[in-house]
């Protein structure tokens, strides 16, 4: 399609978990040079000061159960912001190709003609384990590691995780937006052979002033949850590196 018609460019910058400490350089300046920032629920407060003050501001963000921009009208918004401003800024928490429906923006995009650039961020999966001390890989307890989410898109290219694969397969499993669904995901790692005696980790608010941590097993954590109240949104840590917690947490 023809680009005449398009001003500006589109970044998807990643914010990072939370910390501002973790915001890019390039993020930064971006952020400061901004015409328009469109974020979404998870970044910062923090994060949102450095916004040059002089920028439109607009709130597209996604929680569980609570959609303030559909996609489709969050994609259709950055693309007529690009028709009347130069720098565009999509802001994402964490990176916008891990789990932030980055890939699928830039396709609408590009395809409609526009100019966008990725700016990755630091992702929660590794930032928040970092800040609870606990190191997703190490050398006496984990020598792989794997991503995935515990909350999956309707009518996605599969209906589900192969839980059973990831259980046999990796040492230490990072669970994104997995707590709504914790229950079900500790049914299928131990229908898979995982051991309930198996540490495990939640992390809430990664990174930020007010992060706070859940340990326990798989055996135990749906009933730490709910004599706590642990809450969403949070990162889970399965594997025998969450022992290390105990020895190298420096923040709690």
């Amino acid at each position: 399609m023809n680009q005449s018609k398009f001003i500006g460019k589109v970044y998807l910058v990643g914010a990072g978990p939370g910390d501002p400490g973790l915001l890019t350089v390039k993020a930064k300046v971006l952020l400061e040079q901004a015409d328009v920032v469109i974020y979404d629920a998870l970044v910062s407060p923090a994060i949102l000061t450095t916004i040059n003050p002089n920028a439109e501001k607009i709130n597209a963000g996604k929680r569980r159960g609570r959609h303030s921009l559909p996609q489709a009208e969050t994609t259709q918004l950055l693309i007529k912001k690009a028709q009347t401003h130069a720098v565009v800024v999509r802001l994402k928490g964490g990176d916008p190709f891990v789990f932030g429906r980055g890939g699928e923006e830039m396709e609408d995009l590009l395809q409609a003609g526009v100019s966008v650039e990725v700016i990755p961020g630091v992702t929660s999966g590794i930032a928040a384990p970092a800040y609870a001390g606990i190191p997703l890989t190490h050398r006496n307890y984990s020598s792989s590691v794997t991503f995935v989410t515990g909350h999956e898109a309707t009518g996605k290219y599969r209906p589900e995780v192969n839980w059973q694969a990831i259980a046999q397969g990796s040492e230490t499993i990072v669970i994104y937006m997995g707590v709504h669904n914790l229950h079900n995901i500790i049914k299928e790692l131990t229908a898979a052979g995982r051991s309930r005696e198996t540490p495990i980790a939640l992390i809430q608010w990664g990174t930020r002033p007010e992060q706070k941590q859940l340990i326990g097993t798989i055996d135990t954590i749906i009933e730490q949850i709910e004599a706590t109240g642990f809450e969403a949104p949070a990162i889970a840590v399965i594997g025998d590196v969450v022992n290390l917690h105990q020895v190298l947490d420096t923040i709690s």
